[in-house]
């Protein structure tokens, strides 16, 4: 198989994949991009989650060849614009919204696309946009509080590295 899409933000062309290939194996393994988690590997737990088009798509379940054309954004392809953490992964150490780090990258990614389709979300949009999301340290409060600080600093047009 032939694949062609975007990855954080750079064209991608590959050649002589395995038509079963699943977005996971392809971005670990053949791109090294580690951040991107392996979990239960069922779509259950969520860590493996990137955002295809802005959407959060677990990619445990999602074959490589379905992202043809698409955009794909991995926790690699989220940061500042200098390089560094953006305003929302700063916000994340922040709170202590970030204790083992394995939820960190699929956290992450979930908040960016809450906040990129609503700007202001509740703390119930909060809950909602990362349930599914398996945490097992922080007991999610610090995570929401992360997103939450993020909203209200974007929407008062403060901006952090």
């Amino acid at each position: 198989m032939h694949l062609t899409f975007t990855l954080n933000g750079e064209e991608i062309r590959l050649e002589d994949l395995p038509d079963d290939l699943l977005l996971l194996d392809l971005l670990r393994d053949r791109l090294g991009l580690t951040g991107t988690k392996r979990g239960c590997e069922s779509g259950t737990c969520g860590l493996c989650s990137v955002l295809v088009d802005g959407a959060l798509t677990r990619s445990c379940r999602t074959r490589a060849a379905d992202v043809a054309g698409h955009h794909i954004t991995t926790i690699e392809g989220i940061h500042g614009p200098d390089g560094g953490p953006n305003d929302l992964q700063v916000a994340f150490l922040e709170h202590g919204a970030v204790q083992c780090g394995f939820c960190t990258p699929a956290m992450v990614l979930a908040g960016e696309a809450l906040l990129r389709r609503n700007p202001s979300p509740t703390r119930a949009q909060i809950r909602s946009a990362i349930n599914g999301i398996l945490c097992r340290c922080t007991g999610y409060v610090q995570i929401v509080d992360a997103i939450e600080a993020t909203a209200a600093q974007r929407s008062a047009g403060e901006q952090r590295p």
